[in-house]
């Protein structure tokens, strides 16, 4: 196995690469988990199983609420990402795992769930080890490969898993308006959290082209590089 080494590209204090490091050893440690409970289940229950949910319901809240760091760790200028692309890539995961699983019972009951859920722990073990990696400057040659390989199929899984679940849920959204502002009210404000709902799923249209063409040009750089060194 070769391993590619090189210098940061910025330079973290000492107190700052030690946390970085830890956040992402946790966040490693804590996906791998969900990959491991994921696995297990469909192994003794199938993918058509409606318990999945259940099966790992705790430790993918945790870990997926706690990517808000990212956010904060991007406005104190420790990680080099631009702070609204990782506030918008947060939030987005934010919204599927709290107003549409964990509120609508019926998001998350269908192989919807099972294909977000596949797509995001393979994503977020290979991405979180390779940050770990990177922060001490060895990153294996077959991780580095991987992780720009394997979006090529886990990327539209996980927007179609992402997709049925928005729109399974959308009937309990408009049904029972929760969340919604409605008039009157004092400050003659109106808000429909299922109209909402549908104008995410809507967003999907005109992003994900540009962010999948985005990750091909990485992809080709990246690896490109490789080749030649």
């Amino acid at each position: 196995m070769t391993a590619t080494k090189k210098a940061p590209s910025r330079v973290l204090s000492l107190p700052a690469r030690i946390y970085l490091i830890f956040y992402n050893a946790i966040q490693f440690l804590g996906w791998s988990f969900l990959l491991y409970k994921m696995v297990d289940f469909v192994i003794n229950q199938g993918l058509g199983g409606k318990s999945l949910w259940e099966h790992v319901e705790v430790p993918l809240l945790i870990f997926q609420s706690g990517a808000i760091l990212e956010v904060v760790h991007c406005a104190c200028g420790i990680t080099p990402s631009n702070t609204v692309i990782t506030f918008a890539q947060v939030y987005s995961r934010v919204f599927l795992i709290w107003p549409i699983l964990y509120n609508v019972p019926d998001a998350r009951d269908q192989i919807g769930f099972s294909l977000l859920l596949l797509a995001w722990t393979v994503t977020e073990v290979l991405r979180y080890l390779y940050y770990v990696l990177n922060l001490i400057s060895f990153v294996p040659g077959i991780l580095l490969w991987c992780r720009y390989t394997f979006f090529i199929i886990l990327y539209p899984a996980g927007v179609t898993g992402e997709l049925l679940c928005c729109y399974r849920a959308l009937p309990h959204y408009n049904k029972t308006q929760e969340f919604s502002v409605l008039l009157p009210n004092a400050w003659n404000f109106t808000f429909n959290f299922y109209y909402y709902t549908i104008l995410v799923m809507l967003a999907y249209i005109p992003v994900f082209p540009q962010l999948y063409t985005h990750m091909f040009v990485q992809r080709k750089k990246i690896l490109g590089n490789k080749k030649h060194d």
